[in-house]
């Protein structure tokens, strides 16, 4: 019925421009309008929500249409009216502002009707009610333009009439961030803030509060459906939409109900509403009726100002409401000019309003009449009342039209200072402010109003984005109030661009704790999002972080190489730095195992040394043995080079003194396994051979196996020497320092050489083995490199295998293994005798034996 209605109006208004010469030569059907009129140079037109009830007519074409019928009158409306005729008025009084030029006005309500409001435009730019003197077409059009409609969806239509003719419309209500484009609305500008700007404060808002989760109504019109459009995309930077509704123009109850099923499951409990009052007020009734609690509403401009639903009757549901709210002025000298108003029997407004007000019903035979009740008297005192009328406090709207009405003064104002040749105009030219067309009213005007407001407006004719942020609070005395708390102003910076006091905030919660809204809780440090299949990307499990990684609640993140997770996954530590030192247990037994070996080495020695001339040391040849016993001394303080933190040094100088040190002592055994040969050789008849293995060719069989095997080492060292690294890859956790070899060839031919000496040594002691008893020191030496053999090639697989510093370890066992080996199987039964046997220790005993 609405969209029948509304294409008939439509039909009628393009009948009536097509009929218009230059639109006011020409004689038209009176429009019955509520309406309000005064004559002057300059006419600025009106559109207002006065009315917000309307009774469609018959349209059955079985009898003659009935006009639109509007009631139920809105106080709030008729403050904006009253408060375009007060600013024109004290425009009228001031000297320095359009001196010598009068304004008029043509208001019109729009009774929150398209077509009512469609209506009202082509009677503004049309003229209606005007009488025609002559029809030269000259002077000045009807409305010069438009302060209004307060709906989007209106300006959108009214607009692309308004087009047409270049006619300027100031909207203070409208915010739809359609109409900003330029190219489709050439002639609109605001006096509120853009949708965009008004989105960006609610998200602020819920980011600010960290709500990730969030509900969204929606009118079902240009207004709602442009602002939840905005309002997804900025959400969708750091949350996300739980449902989306959209509130009908025409409320019926199974979609209301629909809406209210869906706010009741859904577990958002932040749910941010754009639409007006009136679209709204179905949807709170519902709210109530089914007394759905613990949500925190966020309300758009349309509605965050409401007395009708800020009301004690809703609180229990709505209240502490957060909402953004046009920002609140104050005009000096309008609250008295409110209470000058007296009922006008020739205009039906002032009528309902004056039955509104007192809830009276004047005795007439008007159709006016909308109150039921005891009959007005006309001497009612407007000053002991209390209403949204003549309540100045909260100037919001008002002031808003406050402002758009001295914005085109001062575009009038600015055309009639126009000087010639510094005109806005082709050649440089001025228009006459007494003829001009109404394109050429200027509006991008920037002045600074008596209240000390800077106006400007940018290219696509919006102001500065600046809101207050209200809260729904109840007063001691049970009423609702609605509180400024913050402010939104977009051109601060970005620090301050939502300021808020916190500590003011009513919230309608349990304890008054700020509410939570989440599908996922957020995810401790430590864990990591994993996105649920098919899910809203706030909807999501969290996932421990792998060892090694960090997380900031949202993804894990490898620490630097030097570092490890803490335990809770939520820093870096430095990681445990592990070398085989001398101060943990494995270390100091080691060197108490090497020392001890050594000081075996020097006792065995100094036992040597002192009976140096006695048989048992002559015959096993005292040089070599001092020498073996000396080199097997060095074997045993070698391994303490593989103790402690590795450095450069350190790292060349372990492996060069170890194969050095080695290798001088299987040298020496090498050269006494010789010898017993050797002697064995030279005892049998005609044998000589021992003239040429006498002492010289011993000590030069020592120095050249020793000094082939320190070559070696200078070679290596020279080329590619050990170097210490941090090894991180058996132990992620751990940082083992070790020595790394550098080159391996280097390396394996130093294990190599003394791998091959001691396998020359073995096959020739065990190829001596069975010589006589007197010589037997070849058994000796037989066992002591076969200890020395399976250490070594046990020692292999075991270093290979071994983590971190018991590599080192392993290595410095097998030195030792070793070491005590050569050291027990060759000393312990000639010391045996020396010190426990001396009787043995006789030529004669040995030649005995």
């Amino acid at each position: 019925m609405k969209y029948i209605l509304n294409i008939m109006m439509s039909l009628k208004l393009i009948f009536n421009i097509l009929a218009v010469k230059d639109l006011k030569c020409n004689i038209r059907e009176k429009i019955h309008l509520n309406g309000l009129y005064k004559s002057g140079d300059i006419v600025l037109g009106g559109i207002f929500e006065v009315n917000f009830k309307v009774t469609l007519p018959d349209l059955t074409f079985r009898s003659k249409p009935e006009q639109v019928a509007c009631d139920g009158f809105d106080l709030s409306g008729f403050q904006w009216v009253q408060t375009m005729i007060f600013a024109i008025e004290e425009i009228n009084k001031d000297p320095a502002l359009l001196p010598n030029t009068s304004l008029g006005y043509r208001l019109y309500d729009n009774c929150v009707n398209l077509g009512v409001a469609l209506k009202a435009a082509t009677s503004l730019i049309a003229g209606e009610d005007d009488t025609i003197l002559d029809y030269n077409c000259q002077g000045l059009p009807p409305v010069v333009a438009i302060v209004g409609d307060p709906g989007s969806t209106h300006s959108i239509a009214i607009l692309s009439i308004l087009g047409l003719f270049n006619i300027p419309l100031v909207s203070y209500y409208a915010t739809c961030s359609c109409l900003s484009n330029k190219y489709e609305y050439p002639t609109f500008f605001r006096t509120i803030p853009s949708d965009a700007f008004q989105v960006k404060a609610i998200a602020e808002i819920i980011k600010h509060y960290g709500w990730t989760w969030v509900g969204a109504l929606a009118s079902d019109d240009d207004y709602g459906q442009n602002a939840i459009k905005f309002f997804k995309e900025e959400i969708n930077t750091f949350g996300c939409i739980a449902f989306m509704e959209a509130i009908p123009k025409i409320h019926q109850k199974d979609v209301i109900q629909n809406i209210v099923k869906t706010i009741k499951q859904s577990s958002a409990t932040i749910i941010v509403v754009f639409c007006s009052e009136v679209e709204l007020l179905a949807v709170v009734k519902e709210v109530v009726h089914q007394n759905i609690t613990g949500r925190q509403w966020i309300a758009s401009e349309g509605w965050s100002t409401s007395t009708v639903l800020a009301s004690s009757n809703y609180f229990g549901s709505f209240g502490g409401t957060l909402g953004i709210a046009i920002r609140r002025g104050e005009i000096p000298g309008l609250g008295q000019f409110l209470l000058q108003i007296q009922p006008d029997f020739n205009n039906n407004l002032f009528i309902q309003f004056w039955e509104t007000v007192f809830g009276c019903k004047f005795q007439t035979k008007t159709n006016y009449s909308v109150a039921n009740g005891p009959a007005c008297t006309g001497f009612e005192i407007i000053r002991k009342t209390q209403t949204a009328f003549n309540d100045v406090s909260e100037l919001r709207a008002s002031y808003n039209v406050y402002k758009a009405v001295y914005t085109l003064a001062h575009a009038l104002h600015d055309l009639a200072s126009c000087v010639g040749g510094n005109g806005p105009f082709e050649n440089n030219t001025c228009a006459d402010i007494r003829s001009m067309k109404q394109w050429q009213v200027p509006y991008k005007v920037n002045f600074t109003n008596k209240l000390g407001e800077r106006l400007a407006f940018d290219d696509n004719g919006d102001a500065l984005a600046i809101y207050d942020i209200v809260n729904w609070q109840q007063a001691e005395d049970g009423s609702v109030k609605i509180r400024t708390i913050g402010i939104f102003d977009k051109s601060a910076n970005a620090e301050r661009e939502l300021v808020l006091d916190e500590d003011n905030i009513f919230w309608n919660f349990e304890l008054g704790n700020i509410p939570e809204s989440y599908c996922s809780k957020s995810c401790l440090q430590g864990t990591r999002k994993a996105i649920r299949k098919g899910e809203p990307v706030c909807c999501f499990d969290c996932i421990p972080c792998a060892d090694g990684e960090i997380s900031n609640s949202v993804e894990c993140v490898p620490c630097p190489s030097d570092f490890w997770s803490n335990p809770g996954k939520n820093h870096c530590i430095f990681k445990e730095i592990e070398f085989l030192s001398y101060e943990d247990a494995m270390g100091i037994t080691l060197t108490a195992v090497s020392l001890s070996g050594f000081f075996i080495s020097v006792g065995v020695l100094a036992v040597f040394i002192h009976y140096r001339h006695t048989p048992v040391v002559k015959t096993n040849n005292s040089e070599l043995s001092f020498l073996l016993l000396a080199s097997l001394s060095m074997c045993f303080l070698c391994s303490l080079c593989f103790i402690g933190q590795p450095s450069h040094i350190s790292c060349m100088m372990m492996h060069a003194i170890f194969g050095i040190s080695f290798v001088l002592c299987i040298s020496c055994i090498l050269v006494k396994t010789i010898v017993v040969i050797v002697v064995f050789k030279a005892t049998q008849p005609g044998n000589n051979v021992i003239q040429w293995f006498g002492i010289s060719q011993q000590r030069f069989t020592v120095f050249l196996c020793t000094f082939t095997q320190i070559l070696i080492c200078i070679v290596w060292l020279a080329t590619a020497p050990p170097f210490p690294v941090k090894n991180t890859k058996y132990n992620m956790s751990k940082i083992i320092l070790e020595c790394n070899i550098g080159s391996v060839t280097g390396f394996s031919f130093l294990l190599g050489y003394i791998g091959l000496l001691s396998g020359i040594c073995f096959l020739l002691a065990f190829l001596a083995r069975n010589l006589p008893d007197s010589f037997n020191e070849a058994r000796f030496i037989t066992f002591s490199m076969l200890i020395f053999c399976a250490v070594w090639i046990t020692f292999i697989p075991a270093y290979v295998s071994s983590p971190g510093k018991y590599t080192v370890a392993v290595e410095i066992f097998a030195i030792l293994a070793s070491s005590f080996g050569i050291l027990f199987a060759i000393f312990t039964p000639k010391c045996y005798i020396i010190l426990l046997k001396p009787e043995q220790n006789t030529k004669k005993a040995l030649m005995s034996r």
